[in-house]
């Protein structure tokens, strides 16, 4: 195995997995280690990645102009299905081994049913909200809003749409993209764990069937499909999978002079191109608009090569990786440690806040303000579940000695 600067991953087994820091590296393999081990680079990742979709969905203030699709072609939701797929790898990979994906699969389904639960919850939620400011503000103008008029008018229709994912309000659409993502997960695993390289081909002629013939799930209210597909989705994931395998097997992504340079003009090229907003540019080249366009919800190509080239450089650059190495007591690790309740607690607080930003006129500093005191909320939610994790653990000790 190539050790120094030019093998960022590197990985020891002591016991049953051990993970070992080593300075001259960039992002360590993340492995499934003992209980108390856990890389707090992937926390910090997505919780920065929670906290830019919540800015992102209060839109109107300030911050917002400080998020990552402002600089390139991609945005957060790239960057969450990417850590998201990685983690998942982590998590399932040893998991999946031969007698035990039965038990595995069922796992990972009840995974899926509970993020479908949570989509339908916050959907009702949000719908909720909306109403009730409507109400309480004598704004009927806000149930012509992120997509709820179709439900009001409709409701006999819309309910049942809702509920079999048929009609997705905006804002809230990426539980959904997730949960079918975790439907494909068995059978990606399945491949996986038969030739990596197999998932990839497979899942990016997906990925690239479904962005040339426009495939995708429909929407039963109105024209159209999902504004995730999880058709096109899935490739990304799928990558995630297997880079978290791969580096957890061996020294990679090994870093590479030319790779770099390649990574950092794309990336250069893609912050004149948004900051200059030159969109008009036919960049179409007589080829299909998934290989040649912006679009997100078939994850045209400009916006994947974007996420995976800030991905690499963030891998084999130790002084980028060591950023996100932060203590386990963080308040980002701590937010990205409770991903799924995070992300349910700022899509709520994210739709009270479109709701005032409407009433208010949406003033930019009104928003500024929400949007601050709603990270320290979401910083102060994630201490509390942490607290929670913490009394049940000390609460089971004392449980067995009354049992004893």
């Amino acid at each position: 195995m190539r050790r120094g600067r030019d093998a960022p991953f590197h990985v020891q087994r002591s016991g049953r997995h051990a993970l070992t820091w080593k300075t001259e590296t960039a992002l360590t393999a993340i492995v499934p280690a003992a209980k108390s081990q856990r890389d707090t680079r992937i926390d910090v990742l997505r919780a920065l990645a929670l906290i830019t979709i919540f800015i992102n969905h209060v839109p109107g203030n300030y911050l917002e102009h400080l998020t990552l699709k402002n600089f390139g072609f991609s945005d957060s939701a790239e960057a969450f299905v990417l850590i998201s797929g990685i983690s998942v790898g982590l998590a399932y990979k040893t998991r999946f081994a031969v007698g035990q994906r039965i038990v595995a699969s069922a796992k990972i389904l009840r995974r899926a049913f509970t993020l479908y639960v949570a989509h339908v919850m916050t959907s009702v939620v949000t719908f909720a909200i909306f109403a009730g400011g409507a109400l309480w503000f004598a704004r009927p103008d806000l149930l012509s809003e992120i997509n709820l008029r179709a439900v009001v008018d409709r409701t006999e229709q819309g309910l049942p749409s809702m509920v079999l994912l048929g009609h997705q309000f905006g804002y809230n659409n990426i539980l959904s993209m997730y949960a079918v993502l975790m439907l494909m997960l068995p059978g990606m695993l399945w491949m996986h764990a038969r030739n990596p390289v197999a998932l990839l081909v497979a899942s990016g002629l997906l990925w690239l069937a479904v962005g040339v013939w426009n495939i995708a799930p429909s929407n039963f209210l109105d024209d159209g499909y999902w504004f995730l597909n999880p058709f096109s989705w899935q490739f990304l994931f799928a990558i995630g999978i297997v880079a978290s395998s791969k580096a957890a097997t061996t020294a990679w992504p090994s870093k590479n002079a030319v790779l770099t340079g390649i990574c950092w003009v794309y990336l250069a090229i893609s912050l004149v191109w948004v900051i200059f907003s030159l969109w008009s540019i036919d960049t179409s080249l007589g080829l299909p608009a998934v290989l040649t366009g912006f679009d997100k919800t078939f994850l045209s190509a400009p916006r994947l090569l974007h996420v995976l080239a800030l991905a690499y450089l963030v891998a084999t650059i130790p002084r980028i990786s060591r950023l996100f190495a932060l203590p386990a007591a963080h308040p980002l690790t701590a937010v990205g440690r409770h991903g799924l309740a995070i992300f349910i607690f700022g899509t709520i607080l994210a739709m009270i806040g479109q709701v005032l930003m409407f009433v208010t006129g949406k003033a930019p500093w009104f928003g500024t303000l929400y949007v601050a005191c709603g990270v320290g909320l979401l910083f102060a939610y994630a201490r509390y579940l942490d607290w929670l994790v913490g009394l049940g653990r000390a609460g089971a000790p004392k449980a067995e000695k009354q049992a004893a």
